[in-house]
């Protein structure tokens, strides 16, 4: 019996299943969205929305050790085989330079998409049923963040526009 039972096993060891989740969280976090089936996105949906919620707390406004605790948090998650930097060919005199990794996906959580909810106390993401798979008949759904509020940029102020003449030249006002 199952009783009080809170995790799914999938029929996975623990070891896997938890790599499983964890690749699940990555590709959320990088794309936005993810196709998976239901009860993958029914036990990844709970892990994100923490990890939102922690990237809010630990945000630019907080205090800086609160901020390096949020991301030591999150990357408990996020980046187990993940380096954030990595080499490139291209450095100086044939050597290698060394850039941000695109797959480390801590800086986009903390930059990126925590600051959309900062206005929202919770319910980050949604799912869609989306159909079934063709090979197994598994229920298939949409899991993504749903719209946040933009942060809000200053607008830049164009200066009025001189009038022109025939050729180009500017107009004598008035």
């Amino acid at each position: 019996m199952r009783h009080r039972k809170a995790l799914r096993k999938f029929g996975l060891p623990s070891d896997q299943r938890r790599a499983l989740l964890k690749g699940l969280t990555r590709s959320m976090l990088q794309h936005d969205r993810i196709v998976t089936t239901e009860t993958r996105a029914k036990e990844v949906r709970p892990i994100v929305e923490k990890l939102v919620t922690i990237a809010r707390k630990g945000g630019v406004d907080a205090p800086v050790a609160a901020r390096l605790h949020a991301r030591r948090l999150v990357r408990r998650w996020v980046d187990s085989n993940v380096d954030e930097f990595i080499r490139v060919p291209g450095g100086a005199k044939g050597g290698k330079k060394i850039e941000r990794n695109p797959n480390y996906v801590v800086p986009r959580l903390f930059e990126e998409i925590a600051p959309r909810y900062m206005g929202r106390p919770g319910g980050y993401t949604r799912i869609t049923k989306i159909g079934f798979r063709r090979g197994d008949a598994a229920p298939l759904v949409l899991l993504e963040f749903v719209e946040g509020i933009e942060p809000v940029v200053a607008p830049v102020e164009a200066e009025p526009e001189a009038k022109t003449g025939l050729f180009g030249r500017k107009r004598a006002r008035g």
